[in-house]
């Protein structure tokens, strides 16, 4: 069972009177930044331009910064001329999930992810759930002191078999991301990254070297909707997924239907095909139902009923595996494609029969796609 949050950071050695420790920094002149915390590294995908601007090459934005000037991240400033991560070992937010709320249902069914966040994301999306936490710079929040090492350290002290980079956006503590999956490595600890996916070819097949897992979202399949909804772009998100699968790593996509923006039932039949003739029909697809929140309190609920339409468009499409988000009973069952035997059972996050026999099904043998042990 997932521990309560408070238990879990006492424990830890990560909760203060506060409730978590104290703020990063108060943030001044960049230099001051720079060589006055533990929690500051240099980028690792920079241009060093004249006049002493850089350019960031870590997601498709290139922010080209004067010094001084944060990306559109919040998390990387440029100081005397040089590129810096501001959220290198210092989370805001610590936690032991199951590893179906990430979610994950193909990937070690019942186990437990540690899992952490900085603030920061490379996206403005007006329906953020987390919005408290990604429409915040490092040291706007109340952080803790979690270097690497330490953090993969505890998530094996506490049993869990993976690390989650999670809750914000992970490419926006990407050094931080890389370096506590590698540490997490050594210690036979896995790593899941939870994503928008907006991110370079040349970082992310660094991080796919150290990664096991990705739970990505695919917010849409047209490039207005990611400017208007999101604030990025389509393409790079479609090449990220691709790469992923390529090198191997499991993936599960996540598309959240958001009514009067992607609750289009071609628009879900487009994504599937995607879906189905670029990354293959194994490959999970997660529609997730829209609760309001941030800019789009406004909205309703998306309708289940629509919910359950778009997954019948989906399994037309010739996906295999599609599951229902936000919605109860909705992702519960992994069936076998081949026989329509349920192959994996839960109750929400509680997972209550796994008939599973070196991944595949108990009742006709077919292999079932997926991480299972």
């Amino acid at each position: 069972m997932p521990l309560d949050r408070r238990t879990f950071l006492k424990a830890a050695g990560l909760f203060s009177a506060a409730g978590l420790c104290a703020p990063l920094c108060a943030r001044t002149a960049a230099a001051d930044v720079v060589l006055g915390s533990v929690h500051v590294r240099e980028a690792r995908y920079y241009q060093r331009l004249e006049g002493g601007r850089v350019r960031c090459g870590t997601c498709p934005h290139q922010c080209e910064l004067e010094i001084g000037e944060r990306g559109r991240c919040r998390a990387k400033e440029n100081a005397g001329g040089r590129l810096y991560t501001l959220s290198y070992g210092n989370p805001a937010t610590v936690a032991v999930d199951p590893v179906e709320k990430k979610p994950l249902l193909h990937f070690l069914p019942g186990s437990r992810a540690f899992s952490l966040a900085v603030a920061g994301c490379n996206f403005r999306c007006l329906n953020c759930q987390n919005w408290e936490l990604s429409q915040s710079a490092p040291d706007e929040v109340r952080t803790m002191d979690l270097p690497p090492e330490k953090a993969a350290e505890l998530a094996a002290t506490y049993g869990c078999q993976s690390i989650a980079y999670t809750y914000s956006e992970p490419v926006s503590f990407y050094e931080y991301m890389v370096d506590t999956a590698a540490a997490a490595r050594s210690r036979g600890v896995r790593n899941i990254w939870v994503s928008n996916a907006y991110i370079q070819q040349e970082p992310l097949k660094a991080l796919l070297k150290v990664v096991d897992a990705a739970a990505l979202n695919l917010k849409s399949m047209s490039d207005e909707t990611y400017r208007t909804l999101n604030g990025g772009r389509l393409s790079p998100v479609l090449q990220a997924l691709k790469t992923v699968v390529e090198q191997g790593v499991w993936l599960e996509v996540i598309h959240l239907v958001v009514p009067t923006y992607t609750d289009d039932l071609k628009q879900t039949a487009t994504l599937a095909k995607w879906i189905t003739d670029n990354l293959g029909p194994d490959v999970p697809l997660h529609l997730s139902r829209f609760i309001p929140r941030y800019k789009l309190l406004h909205l309703p609920p998306t309708p289940v009923s629509f919910l359950e339409d778009a997954r019948d468009t989906a399994r037309e499409q010739g996906l295999h595996h599609v599951y229902l988000g936000n919605v109860p009973g909705g992702g519960d069952v992994v069936f076998c494609p081949g026989c329509g035997a349920a192959a994996v059972k839960r109750n929400g996050y509680l997972l209550l029969e796994n008939t599973l026999k070196d991944g595949k099904c108990g009742a006709c043998g077919r292999r079932i796609a997926g991480t299972w042990s």
